[in-house]
């Protein structure tokens, strides 16, 4: 069996949307971010796939720990659970989608549906908390 899955998610939020990405061959939006390099803090990992999935760079003193959430992990064996620790930052640069990421969206509570089973919980809480 698979060990669980670590990962690391930015929460951008715009006009009552949160910021989610699709990766190429995948149907699923996801909160954007990634898993950890060997040795990688939180705040690299997250510095590093911002970087590399929507060429912006994140501003270090911006950064803020949101929550950490754990589901099922999509298209995985049962059992298997994705931790996302969730942080909010500001970025410079102008998003847009490089690497394996075929496209950007910017969605709505309403629209949560289109998004993983983990990203779901993070919409639920962030619409708790009337932000969206």
């Amino acid at each position: 069996m698979e060990g669980n899955i670590d990962k690391i998610a930015w929460i951008c939020l715009r006009e009552g949307r949160m910021l989610n990405v699709r990766s190429k061959g995948k149907e699923l939006f996801y909160v954007p971010g990634g898993k950890r390099d060997p040795g990688e803090s939180d705040l690299e990992t997250l510095q590093r796939e911002i970087q590399e999935e929507l060429s912006a760079t994140v501003k270090p003193e911006t950064i803020a720990y949101f929550a950490t959430f754990e589901a099922q992990a999509d298209g995985k064996p049962e059992g298997v659970l994705i931790r996302m620790t969730c942080y909010y930052a500001e970025v410079e640069g102008e998003l847009q989608p490089d690497s394996e990421i075929e496209e950007m969206a910017w969605l709505t509570y309403a629209e949560r549906e289109r998004t993983s089973l983990i990203s779901r919980m993070i919409f639920d809480r962030l619409h708790e908390m009337n932000l969206l």
